[in-house]
């Protein structure tokens, strides 16, 4: 994805089995994180930051979503275990992964291996792409996409 691409047209189930076209989650700015597993410490904290600030995305008429690889049903448990207030979608087959370009090689220990690369990407109203963040460090970024949500 780069600046100006639209969004992709993509339908995955969000954490309660429901089906969600990324492009018909309604008006306003979205924000669409990617993280690579459940409930390891990164995305724990990710996701409790992104909660966290949601009231204030909310305010800003913006809405965030989380996707990963994980199972509906996995998504559901990590969800009710930490009390999380983002949608998480689950891409399973990887589709969503691929059209965001965040399914990528990584290396852990001198082992290769694909995997998902933690990005974000803000899209404005009109479903175009105007900011996105790749290989995020998890601190301070959810505050980060906060303001630049509000800069519209």
């Amino acid at each position: 994805m780069d600046i100006g691409d639209r969004l992709p047209e993509i339908t995955l189930e969000d954490q309660a089995g429901e089906k969600v076209a990324l492009a018909a989650i309604g008006a306003g700015p979205l924000v669409v994180y990617f993280y690579p597993k459940d409930d390891t410490p990164g995305c724990t904290t990710e996701a409790n930051d992104f909660t966290a600030l949601a009231p204030e995305f909310s305010a800003a008429g913006a809405r965030v979503v989380g996707i990963s690889r994980d199972s509906v049903a996995k998504h559901a448990r990590f969800t009710a275990k930490h009390d999380l207030g983002v949608r998480l979608l689950s891409d399973e087959d990887g589709a969503a992964c691929e059209a965001f370009g965040t399914w990528v090689e990584k290396s852990l220990y001198g082992r290769n291996y694909m995997g998902i690369e933690r990005a974000t990407f803000l899209f404005d109203a009109k479903g175009v792409l105007v900011r996105a963040w790749r290989k995020v460090r998890v601190k301070g970024h959810a505050a980060a996409v906060l303001e630049a949500v509000k800069t519209f």
